[in-house]
């Protein structure tokens, strides 16, 4: 198990956009390993490579119904909007409102190589997206309004 930092909003990591993985070796399955292990340890329900310093086309959601790695992941269509109140592991205490597809679809690679395409909506749909934003350096008090700091 290994816990990396996770990176939190000042750091310049976190704006910059990612690059694409073009091999899935032993280190990328152990970055997967570690973010989950790290998103796990600090009670969130996605983290993206960046967060915790690397600049790749990787993503873990897992809402309480399983984990789901996302390589190279890319929308293929959304629809609906619907407004949820969001959260981030690298914005600390801070929450806000923001607009989010209601259904999504998702193309990715798994850690195995293999394509898939996932269908979401709700809660899943709005991590993917929230995710998915960090992998162009966005964040999403960049996009929220009503923002509030909530100290726990």
């Amino acid at each position: 198990m290994a816990i990396r930092n996770v990176r939190i909003e000042g750091d310049e990591i976190l704006r910059k956009k990612t690059r694409e993985v073009t091999v899935i070796d032993d280190k990328i399955k152990q970055l997967l390993n570690d973010m989950a292990d790290t998103m796990y340890k600090n009670e969130g329900v996605g983290l993206a490579a960046p967060q915790v310093g690397m600049l790749k086309k990787i993503v873990i959601v897992d809402i309480g119904e399983g984990l789901v790695e996302f390589i190279n992941p890319v929308i293929l269509k959304a629809k609906g909007k619907k407004v949820y109140k969001e959260g981030c592991l690298s914005v600390p205490h801070v929450y806000g409102q923001v607009t989010r597809p209601l259904k999504i679809k998702v193309k990715a690679l798994d850690r195995n190589g293999n394509e898939f395409v996932l269908e979401a909506e709700e809660f899943m749909a709005q991590a993917i997206c929230h995710e998915l934003d960090h992998l162009e350096g966005i964040l999403f008090i960049d996009k929220a309004t009503n923002l509030e700091r909530v100290e726990e």
